[in-house]
């Protein structure tokens, strides 16, 4: 189920959750192997920031595909194990909403992609946020700055 409503505005009417991006969560989750410079190490505190309230309850959106990207990268950086207690537990949790995706998705995914020049599952994110009237999106990419109806947050 995407789509999932959360806040509430002015009016007391119900807005859809934001939807989180896979960076989110590698970017809270991955230790680094480096020193980071500035600008990293307040993305990574930033992304840890976003965890801890999606933690505490914040209700978000995400798609299979996006969940993927967040196992296949945490499973090639992580221990095995470590990487699947995180997993299970991001699966397990209530709050985050983790929607099928079909193949209609991408193909309208590829309409957005060649039209806005993004990547593919970038434009799956946009247009699985337009099905669920969703308008903010929590994401370091900067690729969702393209769409004008879209609010990218970063905090």
């Amino acid at each position: 189920m995407i789509g999932t409503k959360s806040e509430k505005n002015s009016e007391g009417n119900e807005l859809p959750a934001a939807f989180v991006d896979a960076n989110v969560f590698v970017y809270a989750f991955l230790k680094p192997t480096r020193k980071l410079q500035p600008h990293e190490t307040s993305v990574k505190e930033a992304a840890k920031k976003i965890v801890e309230r999606i933690s505490a309850g914040e209700e978000v959106d995400c798609s299979v595909v996006h969940f993927s990207e967040v196992c296949n990268i945490l499973e090639y950086y992580l221990p095995f194990e470590q990487a699947l207690v995180l997993e299970k537990g991001l699966l397990l949790r209530k709050n985050i909403h983790i929607c099928e995706v079909t193949q209609d998705d991408y193909l309208n995914a590829v309409s957005i992609a060649e039209q806005y020049s993004v990547g593919l599952n970038d434009a799956l994110a946009y247009a699985l946020m337009k099905r669920a009237e969703s308008a903010k999106i929590y994401s370091f990419d900067k690729h969702f700055d393209c769409f004008k109806d879209v609010e990218r947050l970063t905090k």
